[in-house]
């Protein structure tokens, strides 16, 4: 049984119904509400039920404790529910509508203020005591009609269980290892696409070979004189990691090439070598790409950069 007929047997078994900011339901004493008038299933209008305009009226200790009885809840609770339903009713009233009460009758706000009351119908089923079992999932939940709608939407419990959190937990850390593969794979792409400019083999101080003959022991080193200059290409980056003198920078420059680097150099007087690689890039990237490379590469007394 729902929250609304609770009232209705109140008022059949104690005679009043106190509404707090509304007023007061009273039945004759005389009047007989058993349910042997309903056996025939035809709808009874309820008789000697009158009306008393009391918005003063204080809420009913023995109405909160009838409808804990009969929902299993505890008072504060069931004070609560009843503060909804009455509210409701109130707003209802307050727009110009009128506002049934189920098994006592209808309220209507007049424009002096108070309320006009018309009876309504007994309720139609047997009347007896309501169990917990009853009403413990409906009693603080109305009938969906059409004015319930004006006011409230329906709320809905989520329950979220500790195997979804898991899941997503789960489900995010393999996203993160997902991103970290395709920034390292798309970064080793972009290195291996970049072009490199092999400088003549030459033992590191002697003179080049004029004779058409490559020399078969010597390491990979760059020439004589590096070029003065190179120009990043149209969406290229100059990523220099070191700046040095001669001496250091072509032992340097040797050593990244024998670990299969695309290092190039160049100097722009003789007395200073650049060494830098040229790396295909979007501008967004170039810091995180020259944090990468100073960390790697470039020794602490020197400094790092970008040049377009």
């Amino acid at each position: 049984m729902k929250f609304a007929p609770l009232l209705a047997q109140f008022l059949y078994t104690h005679k009043r119904l106190d509404l707090p900011g509304i007023g007061s339901f009273l039945l004759d004493p005389s009047a007989a509400v058993e349910a042997e008038q309903t056996k025939q299933g035809k709808p009874i209008l309820l008789e000697g039920v009158s009306f008393e305009n009391n918005s003063s009226v204080k809420q009913s200790p023995d109405l909160i404790a009838f409808i804990a009885a009969q929902t299993g809840k505890i008072k504060a609770l069931a004070a609560a529910d009843l503060d909804s339903h009455l509210e409701l009713a109130k707003q209802f009233l307050n727009i110009g509508k009128p506002f049934m009460f189920e098994g006592i009758g209808s309220l209507s706000k007049m424009q002096t203020g108070g309320f006009s009351f018309s009876p309504g119908q007994l309720i139609l089923e047997r009347m007896k005591d309501i169990s917990a079992k009853e009403t413990s999932t409906t009693s603080s939940e109305e009938p969906a009609t059409d004015y319930r709608s004006i006011f409230y939407s329906k709320k809905t419990k989520t329950n979220v269980k500790r195997p979804l959190v898991m899941l997503l937990l789960l489900a995010g850390i393999g996203l993160a290892i997902w991103g970290g593969y395709k920034v390292y794979k798309n970064t080793t792409a972009k290195k291996k696409s970049t072009p490199t400019e092999e400088l003549p083999n030459n033992t590191a101080g002697s003179t080049p070979d004029t004779s058409g003959t490559a020399s078969n022991n010597v390491q990979t080193a760059p020439a004589a004189t590096p070029p003065l200059a190179v120009t990043a290409p149209a969406g290229t980056f100059k990523f220099v990691i070191e700046t040095a003198v001669k001496d250091r920078a072509l032992k340097r420059f040797t050593k990244l090439k024998n670990m299969g680097l695309s290092i190039q150099m160049e100097t722009p007087d003789s007395a200073n070598f650049k060494l830098f690689f040229l790396i295909p890039a979007a501008v967004a990237d170039t810091a995180h790409i020259i944090d990468s490379l100073r960390t790697t590469y470039t020794p602490g007394w020197s400094k790092a950069y970008v040049e377009n």
